[in-house]
């Protein structure tokens, strides 16, 4: 409960909506005037894509205590059909087909959470895992949902919303941060409600909570329904506006993984914690890429930065589960405590 009191608050001192308002604002106002192509490009948008997969997992994991390893598939699923019905119903305005793409990956997730229904832990998890090779084949199989086309790599659409074209790098990262604030908010919401407390109580004890009388069964289908609803939307927006692409290389296991790995070391039971992870994630190669380049020069290729990031953060979430299991927002909740007590006492 202490992780959710504590989301979208840095200070005591101020209104828990003080500091997510001054972000938006700099967000808004800021970034797009000082921010670079590359930034845009290589750093926010792949950032606010996974954050906002990072929430959905989390409202599933963290909160309602569902393990998932299927998230990439609910991502490729909102992505394929937000395509399709872009693409086949004539008029539909894009918000319409994200919306219509979401809903197709909670029902995709209904579907896959139905084992939750007998299954825990390890044994969800892997069933969960077979969606992630069940969508992928699915996808791979039929032709249809990608038009037919004869390498299954299709480009995604044209972002405009009420005649106002997004395709630039500024628009896209316009398009894909009102999207995940929005979603964010209502997470955030929705986690401080009672349907929120029901989940945790689940998590926590499921017998418990069916004595006290929450219906588990249907609070744990409707745990997966909101969390692939929002893994969907940001699906659309890693295809739409970051790879500008739709395809099913970009919706693979590793991206479950990656997921899975945000909100591990960004903190469970957190909607801060998606952000704090995805940040790590997006950045964290090209830091290490730029430091083994400097190290080491031309001998540290593609190759050898792909084994050392898997290596390196393995090592991280280690580090993590054994020294602090509720990750990088319990650390910053702690610095930023002592650096308070540090200026009040001065």
């Amino acid at each position: 409960m202490a992780a959710i009191t504590s989301d979208f608050s840095l200070a005591p001192v101020l209104p828990k909506w003080v500091v997510p308002v001054l972000l938006l604002a700099f967000a808004y106002g800021v970034v797009p005037l000082i921010g670079s192509s590359y930034l845009f490009e290589a750093i926010l948008l792949p950032f606010l894509a996974l954050s906002l997969a990072g929430v959905g997992l989390n409202i599933l994991t963290g909160y309602a205590g569902q393990v998932s390893l299927g998230s990439a598939a609910f991502m490729a699923a909102g992505a394929f059909a937000a395509y399709n019905f872009n693409l086949r119903i004539e008029g539909l305005p894009l918000i319409g087909s994200i919306f219509l793409a979401g809903i197709v990956a909670a029902a995709i997730g209904i579907v896959f959470g139905l084992p939750s229904l007998r299954l825990k832990g390890f044994y969800l998890a892997v069933s969960t895992l077979a969606a992630q090779f069940f969508v992928q084949w699915a996808l791979t199989k039929f032709s249809w949902f990608s038009n037919n086309s004869a390498s299954g790599v299709i480009d995604a659409p044209r972002l405009s919303i009420s005649g106002f074209a997004l395709d630039g790098a500024i628009g896209r990262y316009l398009f894909a941060l009102t999207i995940v604030a929005v979603l964010t908010f209502l997470a955030h919401r929705l986690v401080t409600s009672q349907t929120g407390r029901n989940f945790i109580a689940i998590r926590d004890n499921e017998t418990a909570a069916r004595i006290i009388g929450i219906p588990v069964l249907k609070t744990k289908l409707l745990a997966f329904a909101i969390s692939s609803f929002i893994i969907g939307v940001a699906g659309v927006i890693w295809a739409f506006a970051y790879l500008r692409t739709v395809e099913p290389d970009g919706f693979d296991l590793d991206r479950s993984f990656q997921i899975l790995f945000i909100i591990i070391i960004g903190g469970l039971a957190s909607i801060r914690g998606a952000f704090f992870g995805a940040a790590l994630i997006v950045v964290f190669p090209l830091g290490l890429s730029r430091l083994g380049g400097f190290l080491l020069g031309d001998l540290f290729d593609s190759g050898v930065l792909d084994m050392s990031q898997r290596i390196v953060l393995g090592a991280l979430i280690i580090l993590f589960l054994i020294l602090e299991p509720d990750g990088l927002v319990a650390l910053w909740d702690r610095v930023r405590r002592r650096l308070l007590f540090a200026w009040q006492s001065t």
